[in-house]
C-alpha cells in the first residue's frame, strides 16, 4: 500500500507542481477561511482553482509544476463577474486579488514563499500563509514583508485588499 501512495503524490507533484496532501486542520481551515470571506459580498470566493501560470516562467522560483498553480484558496473582485458558464474552465487566466496558501504536514513553507513570489509576479495583490497547527495567519502584501496573526489578535487585517476578518 505504501507505494501506491507514494504513486499518488508522485503523480500530483508531476501534474501540479505540489506535495499537498490535504489533513483535517487543512480541510478545516480551507472551509472556515472561505466561509468567512464568502460572506463578503464585495468578493468571489473560489477554493482550488487551477491558475494559468504560462506568462511566467515558475522554474525561476525554484517550482517545478509547468503551467499552473493552484492556491487553495482564491479571491477576485465582485466586479468581475464570475459565474457558472457552459463551458467550464480548467484553467483560469484571471488573475485574483488574494491567493491563500494552507499548510499541509508534509509541505514546506519554503514551498509556499516560492509560489507566493511567482504569485506576485502574476498580479496577485497578497498572499496569505495559513498555518494550523500554530493557529496563525501571514499576510505577505509583497514578498519579503510578512505580518503574522494568531489567536490573541482581535482581528486580521489585510490593508491591500481591504479585509478585516474577526
Amino acid at each position: 500500500m505504501p507505494d501506491l501512495i507514494e504513486i499518488d503524490e508522485q503523480n500530483q507533484e508531476q501534474a501540479f507542481g505540489q506535495t499537498t496532501v490535504p489533513s483535517k486542520n487543512h480541510s478545516l481551515a480551507v472551509g472556515r477561511i472561505s466561509g468567512l470571506l464568502f460572506n463578503d459580498e464585495r468578493f468571489t470566493v473560489m477554493p482550488e482553482l487551477s491558475l494559468d501560470m504560462t506568462q511566467i516562467e515558475l522554474s525561476q522560483y525554484g517550482l517545478t509544476a509547468k503551467d499552473e498553480l493552484i492556491p487553495d484558496i482564491c479571491l477576485y473582485s465582485g466586479e468581475d463577474d464570475i459565474e457558472f458558464s457552459d463551458f467550464d474552465e480548467l484553467k483560469i487566466k484571471q488573475i485574483p486579488l488574494l491567493a491563500i496558501e494552507v499548510l499541509s504536514p508534509p509541505q514546506a513553507i519554503n514551498e509556499i514563499i516560492a509560489k507566493f513570489h511567482a504569485y506576485f509576479a502574476l498580479g496577485i495583490k497578497s498572499c496569505w500563509l495559513v498555518t494550523p497547527v500554530t493557529k496563525s495567519i501571514t499576510i505577505y502584501s509583497e514578498p519579503g514583508q510578512p505580518k503574522t496573526y494568531d489567536i490573541n489578535d482581535n482581528e486580521i487585517i489585510d490593508d491591500v485588499i481591504n479585509i478585516r476578518l474577526p
